[in-house]
């Protein structure tokens, strides 16, 4: 039986809250929570809806399906939580979480996981020095990694992630931007089976350096780079500014647009329709889908949240898994 694992990030934050909705949905038994029971039982008490623990001995166990049903696989709090207040003497709970569901995924026991929002700064605060779940599960898996995301009308990839911006520049080198190419098409061809996948770069400086009016890293760098993956038949075009990359006629005609750095690129898919986009991660040998939120603490315990994106994604999850 195919098997989706969402661990639901942040104990403080909303993570709780979505998977009793979730659950109030329809959480079918091949989908399994990785958390702290109590988290889920004491949500449930505060936005008054019913659920049905079914908590798991391991990964191997029975699972069971039906409205309000959560099969968890249970991870232990470090402390009693208080939602909507962080405490970073959770964080390795949460960072508990992440690694025992993609410790499975990398054994076969999973076939993906799904991860809810985290607070950066409370983990580090807890002791461990992450900038986030697309760097920490390359490490998990010793890869490089790749940030992608996604909806209905685009995909959009990053070359940097958190990143501080003055230090983007640096990461401009023929070899790193050959790298996350050939990991963006690789994933394209065996994760989405997209045949010829089509890329669009863009470039690092305004007016993509305008000849090298406007910075080098164009002509230098990036153009070299293009060259070299066309003549290893990726189907590359670019660097083109970043300020039309996004033109309909270019999202219309390519199936993936790769900007430079974080601010760069998701403005523009989060402004087009942020509650069904997803946050994928390209370049692991496990499937991993994360929801493209935050941790919302005062959002915490209304029930006034919505559960799209962590819809999409157990959808997108399951798609890529299964293909």
């Amino acid at each position: 039986m195919k098997k989706i694992l969402i661990t639901l990030g942040d104990p403080a934050g909303i993570g709780p809250d979505l998977g009793v909705m979730l659950a109030e949905k329809n959480l079918d038994k091949t989908t399994i929570i990785v958390a702290d029971p109590d988290l889920l039982i004491n949500s449930s008490k505060v936005l008054k809806k019913r659920i049905d623990i079914n908590i798991l001995d391991n990964i191997l166990s029975k699972t069971k399906s039906g409205k309000g049903v959560i099969n968890i696989l249970p991870v232990k709090l470090n402390v009693k939580n208080k939602p909507g207040v962080y405490n970073s003497k959770n964080a390795e709970y949460v960072i508990k979480t992440i690694k025992l569901a993609a410790e499975l995924c990398k054994g076969k026991l999973a076939n993906a996981m799904v991860t809810g929002p985290i607070s950066k700064s409370i983990l580090c605060k807890g002791g461990f020095k992450i900038s986030g779940h697309t760097e920490y599960l390359a490490e998990l898996c010793n890869c490089k990694s790749v940030m992608m995301l996604m909806n209905k009308k685009m995909k959009v990839a990053l070359h940097t992630t958190h990143l501080p911006l003055d230090q983007v520049s640096k990461t401009i080198t023929k070899k790193s931007i050959k790298q996350t190419v050939r990991i963006i098409n690789n994933d394209m061809i065996n994760k989405f089976k997209i045949k010829k996948p089509k890329i669009l770069i863009t470039g690092l400086n305004p007016h993509a350096g305008e000849d090298g009016i406007l910075g080098s890293q164009e002509e230098k760098v990036l153009k070299p780079a293009v060259k070299d993956l066309k003549s290893d038949d990726i189907n590359i075009d670019g660097p083109v500014p970043a300020d039309t990359a996004f033109l309909k006629k270019n999202i219309s005609k390519y199936d993936l647009i790769l900007t430079m750095y974080h601010d760069q690129g998701l403005p523009v898919i989060k402004f087009d329709n942020f509650k069904t986009t997803v946050n994928i991660t390209l370049g692991l040998p496990i499937v991993r889908v994360s929801v493209d939120h935050g941790t919302a603490l005062d959002l915490v315990g209304t029930g006034n949240v919505d559960i799209s994106s962590f819809t999409e994604s157990i959808k997108i999850a399951k798609s890529l898994s299964y293909a």
